[in-house]
């Protein structure tokens, strides 16, 4: 049995629009209120704390809400492909040896765009065995945020494609 078991969370959506507009939209995320209009009730904070926003080696700082429970974090961009991917992982690299990275990945086909959000756990059996109760609440609050987060994007990029 290995030690650590890798856990991968992903959410996917269609939404009728380009690579550009999804991209765009996640790339014009440089504020607390461009956070905040992406999702309302779990986004608070956000802030560029190195670098240019979204470019490799750029550092970001974020607040939001799992689980009724305010988290901070700062990440590190790691990868940038515009209009296909972005990806992400936890500054501080004991964080990153259980919460590796985080990715959104855009495959357009014709007239939609499948926008993809996945988070990469590590969780090790120990832990799983002893506090599986609480992990598999986190791990619901976070699906529940992903869901949420594609479903508000849908509906901010296909209500700009009616005006």
């Amino acid at each position: 049995m290995p030690f650590f078991e890798d856990v991968v969370l992903t959410d996917s959506i269609e939404i009728e629009t380009t690579p550009e507009a999804i991209f765009t939209f996640i790339t014009n995320i440089k504020d607390d209120e461009s956070y905040r209009a992406w999702h309302q009730t779990d986004h608070v904070a956000f802030q560029w704390l190195k670098g240019a926003p979204w470019q490799e080696g750029s550092i970001l700082y974020a607040e939001e809400y799992f689980h009724g429970k305010l988290h901070k974090f700062k990440f590190v961009i790691t990868e940038v492909i515009p209009d296909k991917k972005i990806v992400y992982s936890p500054v501080s690299r004991i964080l990153r040896l259980f919460f590796p990275k985080n990715e959104f990945r855009i495959k357009c086909d014709g007239p939609t765009c499948l926008f993809v959000a996945s988070v990469n756990f590590k969780v090790g059996w120990i832990g799983k065995k002893i506090f599986k109760k609480s992990i598999d609440k986190g791990l619901a609050s976070v699906r529940k945020h992903m869901k949420e987060e594609g479903e508000n994007l849908k509906s901010l990029l296909e209500a700009r494609n009616q005006t």
